[in-house]
């Protein structure tokens, strides 16, 4: 199956940039609740641009409840609306 072994090395390869920011961000002082709210905040918008704003669908993806999407797009005071057809 050359599209699994295809994926498994396109993770290895995200792996390895993560390994290299994260000791990136350590070097450089960040407190691990930032990093990690900084992560999670970025991931979540880029996640809600790809569903267009369609917080259920978003929420799927994410492997989360969509009240807890919710509640962390108004946490981190994300802008979901301007994705949605009117």
């Amino acid at each position: 199956m050359p599209s699994r072994e295809h994926s498994r090395a396109e993770r290895a390869t995200v792996k390895d940039q993560l390994e290299t920011l994260v000791g990136q961000m350590v070097e450089r002082g960040i407190q691990f609740d930032e990093a990690v709210n900084e992560f999670e905040k970025k991931f979540i918008k880029r996640v809600l641009d790809r569903s267009r704003g369609n917080q259920s669908r978003a929420a799927r993806l994410l492997g989360i409840h969509r009240n807890t999407l919710s509640r962390k797009i108004d946490l981190y005071k994300l802008d979901h609306r301007h994705h949605r057809r009117a």
